[in-house]
């Protein structure tokens, strides 16, 4: 007895758990192909981004990232576009950048995680549905019953339990490592885009200082202002006795 006739008497409920398993090996195979190519030697990827901007060579720095199928590089470029419009606008560039492809590293992941929990659900419900059938036969069959058909539709029943379980259990397997893979790319994009914005290194510009107005102090002492020098007039005694 080969596996596909085995799967055959599991039921209806192994259609869904097939289709499961289907939609799994695609996930895996297509996630693992986009992580591969999101793989990159970020150490020599930022030794070179130094160097390019210590000789000033933006264009090189923008070549450089455009020849990098890694998403670190993607960001870098994202942020170099707008360089010249100012930091502020750099950082806005990267931080959207850098959303878009955590976005792309994760998608499709939450399928995994879906069929994880209910590949081994449907193989539940497989069984229960399998065992109530067997002792349906054993009730019709009365008194009479064979040992051998009562062990037959047990053991049917459980197939899809077993299905469940060999398609569930793969699939958290690979959901989690994918998991782990994304937060080190991520943990690697992070570390790359700060040492990138530290190379920037432009200082926001001055702003004009314009100095409060000088409030005057009520607790200064009061100016001295010289007494005008009084010129004393001499009168004559004639004068001071007219009449």
């Amino acid at each position: 007895m080969n596996l596909f006739s085995v799967a055959v008497k599991g039921g209806i409920v192994m259609i869904p758990i097939l289709l499961c398993s289907i939609i799994a090996v695609y996930v895996v195979i297509e996630r693992f192909l986009v992580l591969r190519s999101a793989q990159m030697d970020v150490g020599q990827f930022v030794i070179k981004v130094k160097e390019a901007f210590r000789r000033k060579d933006i264009a090189g720095v923008e070549e450089l990232c455009q020849r990098t199928t890694a998403p670190i590089a993607a960001i870098i470029q994202r942020g170099i576009d707008k360089i010249s419009i100012g930091e502020l606008k750099v950082k806005e560039a990267i931080e959207n950048a850098g959303r878009e492809e955590i976005y792309r590293l994760e998608k499709r992941l939450s399928w995994l995680a879906s069929i994880a929990g209910i590949a081994p659900m449907l193989g539940f419900l497989g069984t229960v549905t399998g065992m109530i059938s067997a002792f349906q036969q054993v009730e019709m069959q009365g008194t009479a019953v064979n040992p051998a058909t009562l062990a037959g539709g047990i053991w049917e029943a459980l197939i899809t339990t077993a299905f469940g379980l060999i398609v569930g259990i793969p699939a958290y397997a690979a959901y989690n490592y994918f998991v782990s893979r994304v937060e080190h790319f991520v943990h690697e994009m992070e570390m790359t885009t700060t040492q990138f914005l530290d190379l920037l290194d432009t200082p926001p510009l001055e702003e004009k200082k314009i100095s409060p107005p000088k409030s005057p102090n009520l607790f200064s002492s009061p100016q001295q202002i010289s007494p005008q020098k009084i010129s004393k007039r001499s009168f004559g005694d004639e004068e001071f006795f007219e009449a």
